[in-house]
């Protein structure tokens, strides 16, 4: 029998320690979210709908973002047991320079419509946390108002190859006058993708009030006064060139690219070049006997051709044509760390994450954004600790198993012969 006995004030006040109550409201919900999902949904209560839904959204029945995500989830990973981790360097070097994480922030364009904030909470968080940060063509931070923000730190520049070439050319010298080091020039725009949820919100660049948006508006006050207190929304690097902003949308996708194009920009651009939006091995190759510095294998994000390859599973086989000695970076569907870290196993030199970034910006500003890192940095801390790896360098494909959910037809039908044999 327990003996049971009055219990004793003293030995009750310590075991009961209250937690300071946390009077900064933003501090608070970022504290409280764990994941890159629990910023997601403090974003989407915060931020209007139309402005979300451009965020959260991607082309057609948006089956190429979600198979890129659930391509992450179906992983399995082998850990190695008794070999201890108790440090591990996430550290990487990645087109000739450092990063201290392997990831950094891909380019957004109009991303100052989903928190005012916008380039410079990610170009001053990646700053802090010693990753690269990526300005988009269709950014809503100048070029040089990026610098500004992370002048010590490593800044990118994506390229769209304008109708008008030569604003591209004056975009690609400013970069490299500003001191960006990298190019990402990017081939997989040739059109807009038909981005449905847009258009059933009837959105529009810049945002126009209709009855919809206004009450859809009145629980997000702070938003609204955000976005009507701070400076005009416009493409910033492009405010000079003239135009409205759909003609400077409609000038950023020209089907008319090609190599040639390639070739005049690397003669201007003095920098790391790498090619992003390729889709299969054998463009990666043509890519690396071209004499580029990498690749980002990506499907911008689904937002562009609806089920287009899945970049996490087209990763291997990449890396083994192209060999290792050549840059292959990868995006879309990144949504935490062992995404990460499972590619990087795979062949992956660097990843990028795009929407992991703007959710924390739109959960909370700049704060938002290194909520958002931090989530990120012990997440791969966790599992590579859990792998038993203490440097990026020691993952290898032993580690990662991706298991099958989507296989070509004619594949299937070869296993099963080989198999009833």
């Amino acid at each position: 029998m327990v003996q049971r006995q009055l219990p004793n004030p003293v030995e009750l006040l310590d075991l009961m320690k209250f937690k300071k109550p946390e009077l900064d409201g933003r501090k608070r919900r970022l504290d409280a979210a764990l994941t890159i999902d629990d910023l997601r949904l403090i974003a989407k209560r915060r931020t209007p709908k139309a402005a979300f839904d451009y965020t959260d959204g991607a082309a057609e029945g948006e089956l190429s973002l979600s198979r890129a995500r659930q391509a992450f989830q179906d992983v399995e990973f082998h850990p190695g047991i008794l070999r201890p981790a108790p440090d591990v360097d996430t550290s990487v070097e990645i087109l000739g320079g450092p990063s201290a994480l392997p990831f950094g922030i891909a380019p957004t364009g109009f991303t100052r419509l989903m928190q005012t904030e916008g380039e410079v909470a990610g170009a001053g968080a990646a700053g802090a946390a010693g990753i690269p940060f990526t300005l988009s063509t269709l950014g809503t931070t100048s070029i040089e108002g990026v610098t500004a923000a992370n002048p010590h730190g490593r800044n990118w520049f994506q390229l769209y190859v304008m109708r008008d070439r030569e604003i591209s050319y004056e975009l690609t010298r400013r970069a490299a006058a500003s001191g960006f080091d990298t190019l990402q020039f990017t081939v997989d725009t040739p059109v807009a993708g038909a981005r449905l949820r847009d258009k059933r919100n009837g959105f529009s660049i810049p945002p126009q009030l209709t009855l919809g948006t206004i009450i859809n508006a009145i629980p997000r006050p702070w938003w609204w006064f955000d976005f009507l207190t701070t400076p005009k929304l416009e493409f910033a690097s492009l405010s000079t060139t003239g135009g409205t902003v759909g003609e400077l949308l409609d000038a950023a996708m020209d089907p008319t690219i090609s190599y040639d194009d390639l070739d005049v920009i690397r003669d201007i651009w003095p920098g790391k070049i790498v090619i992003k939006g390729v889709q299969n091995v054998e463009d990666s190759v043509r890519l690396r006997d071209a004499g580029v510095d990498g690749i980002v294998l990506s499907n911008h994000g689904g937002r562009q051709l609806d089920r287009a390859p899945i970049p996490f599973h087209l990763l291997p086989e990449v890396r083994r044509a192209v060999g290792d000695d050549f840059t292959v970076m990868i995006d879309t569907g990144i949504m935490n760390g062992a995404d990460i870290v499972a590619a990087v196993a795979l062949g992956a030199d660097f990843t990028l994450i795009g929407r992991a970034y703007l959710y924390g910006l739109m959960a909370g500003g700049r704060q938002g954004v290194d909520r958002t890192i931090a989530i990120l940095r012990s997440e791969i801390e966790r599992t590579m600790r859990l792998l038993g790896v203490s440097s990026l360098a020691e993952l290898e494909p032993g580690h990662v198993t991706q298991l099958t959910r989507l296989v070509p037809v004619a594949r299937a039908a070869a296993d099963a012969r080989t198999r009833t044999r």
